[in-house]
C-alpha cells in the first residue's frame, strides 16, 4: 500500500532538471520532461552506490526517455527504471502526479525494503 505525500509545490519544478526528495524514508528523484511529464525514480544509482540519480541528465535513447546517472553515465528508463546498459539492473519507479499545484509521490512498501 502507498500514499502520496507533497514533496513541493509545482512551480520549483524546473524542466528537464532533477529534485531529490525523502519520501517514507526512501531518496526519491522527480524529474518534469519538456512533454510536460512527470517522473520519479529511486535516487540512489546501484552502479556507484551514491544518492546521484536526481543529478543526472534526462533525455531519450533508443526511443525511451532516460535519466542518466552523472557518476558513471548508465542509463535507466524513466518509465520502467532498467538500466539500459546492464539488464539485470534497475531503479525503483514510484507513482508521481500533480495535484492542486503540489507535486506529490507515492513509495510502495516492496520499493521501500528495498
Amino acid at each position: 500500500m502507498s500514499e502520496f505525500v507533497t514533496i513541493c509545490a509545482a512551480e520549483r519544478l524546473i524542466t528537464g532538471v532533477g529534485v531529490a526528495a525523502l519520501v517514507n524514508g526512501q531518496q526519491v528523484a522527480v524529474f518534469r520532461l519538456r512533454d510536460g511529464s512527470l517522473h520519479a525514480v529511486g535516487n540512489h544509482d546501484p552502479f556507484s552506490g551514491a544518492n546521484v540519480i536526481s543529478r543526472g541528465l534526462v533525455g531519450s535513447l533508443e526511443g525511451r526517455q532516460v535519466v542518466a546517472s552523472p557518476v558513471y553515465k548508465q542509463h535507466f528508463d524513466l518509465l520502467t527504471g532498467a538500466c539500459l546498459e546492464d539488464a539485470g539492473v534497475s531503479i525503483p519507479v514510484h507513482a508521481v502526479r500533480e495535484q492542486d499545484g503540489m507535486i506529490q509521490v507515492a513509495v510502495t512498501q516492496a520499493a521501500r525494503a528495498a
